[in-house]
């Protein structure tokens, strides 16, 4: 196996870590995921620590300053540990713990923001989400996807709404103040009115914090090949765009502020005088903020300028890439300034707080201006930007055409 050798790099604040198992796999996802192969848990688990301990000894141990995200946020970003699928509520505690001892060499837990993603169609109970709570997990991520228990099925998912509402619940009850909720619009069989209802239902359980994207077909998922073939049907363009207006005022209503084009977040007390809420997902922002972190786990992907890293898909290569190189590259591709630039426009400008023009200077170390200052007022002056003395941002209009506009950065 062909392996390119890592890079050393300047510590960094984030860390991504690529949980492959599930129970089963879902008809619309595309991700590097595996079902049936439980019995590989325990080994995988070895290896990614054996991975994280080779990543923390190519690391700078006098790393400079990260500057990174000061200009939006006004403040560095905490620290950030996602654990993402995948299913990483398929790991016993154990796993968590060995992990998490693992990962403290690179990033302390004590002042992390620590995700887990979580199916409701594992045992969540609320033992096992108190578990997590005493290991520094503090923030849990629940993929609910819909509360049509037909359109579950459809997806292939293996919980029900009612399992959803429980293992919400269960988290609530464990002592998790920060909770997310995953749901998807656009499927096959919803309507708008069914996806008001479920909107109404969201803003009754008064969740910290909900995800809401518009459904993908993925070419290579059975769910595109069921649309494809005629045997179901999705909601048109035209209904899917009135789903997300509809989110759009239904979440302002119930007390929601919406800082990413598909991520909103409760608001709290303070929230008013922040350009982003308490409550927003800290490791995500640091992606919309292109900052530098690691990916480490099978098909994990990671930013280390100046260079994109990815490793090996399949679990057993990944396992026995990780006992031959100690990191498993499948590649390594070296980022240009354009490149850098690009990344830090089209990944921020998701943010409806914009890029800063001062974060934009410190991240790739030109003004915006001088390198596409025409692009930008061609954009303004067609409504899909604004632009003020700080930041450039999407306009409501702008955001209906994200990836158009995205697409002039690229």
């Amino acid at each position: 196996m062909s392996t390119p050798p890592p890079p050393r790099y300047a510590a960094v604040r984030h860390l991504y870590l690529h949980i492959p198992f599930c129970a089963r796999r879902c008809a619309y996802c595309d991700f590097n995921t595996y079902a049936n192969l439980e019995h590989r848990i325990a080994a995988y688990v070895a290896a990614l620590c054996d991975e994280l301990a080779a990543w923390r000894a190519l690391a700078d141990p006098a790393p400079p300053l990260q500057r990174v995200a000061r200009a939006l946020m006004r403040a560095d970003l905490p620290p950030t540990i996602f654990f993402g699928g995948g299913t990483p509520s398929l790991l016993p505690l154990s796993a968590f713990e060995r992990i998490l001892a693992a990962s403290d060499a690179l990033i302390p837990r004590q002042h992390a923001e620590i995700t887990v993603e979580c199916n409701p169609g594992t045992p969540l109970s609320r033992d096992y989400l108190a578990g997590l709570r005493s290991l520094g997990v503090n923030r849990i991520s629940i993929g609910v996807q819909t509360l049509d228990d037909r359109i579950l099925r459809v997806l292939g998912r293996t919980h029900t709404a009612a399992d959803a509402r429980a293992a919400y619940d269960a988290a609530v009850q464990a002592g998790f103040d920060r909770i997310n909720v995953d749901f998807i619009f656009g499927l096959p069989g919803q309507t708008p009115e069914s996806w008001l209802a479920t909107l109404h239902t969201l803003v009754e359980w008064q969740v910290d914090h909900c995800s809401l994207y518009s459904l993908i077909l993925e070419p290579s998922t059975p769910l595109a090949a069921q649309v494809t073939g005629g045997r179901i049907t999705v909601p048109d363009d035209d209904d899917t765009g009135a789903m997300y207006e509809a989110a759009l005022d239904i979440l302002a209503a119930g007390g929601y502020t919406q800082y990413e084009i598909s991520n909103w977040a409760r608001r709290l007390p303070g929230d008013a005088a922040r350009l982003v809420p308490a409550n927003a997902c800290h490791h995500n922002l640091a992606y919309w903020l292109n900052a530098d972190y690691l990916g480490a786990g099978a098909g994990a992907h990671g930013h280390i300028p100046p260079y994109r890293t990815s490793h090996v898909l399949a679990v057993d290569d990944y396992i026995a890439a990780v006992r031959e190189h100690g990191i498993p590259l499948a590649d390594l591709v070296p980022l240009t300034g354009r490149d850098l630039f690009a990344e830090t426009m089209f990944m921020g400008l998701r943010l409806n707080a914009g890029v800063s023009l001062a974060h934009i200077r410190e991240r790739c170390g030109v003004a915006l201006d001088a390198i596409a200052g025409e692009t930008v007022a061609e954009l303004v002056a067609a409504g899909l930007l604004e632009r003020d003395a700080h930041a450039v941002r999407l306009t409501d209009r702008g955001r209906m055409f994200g990836n158009q506009v995205f697409a002039h950065f690229v």
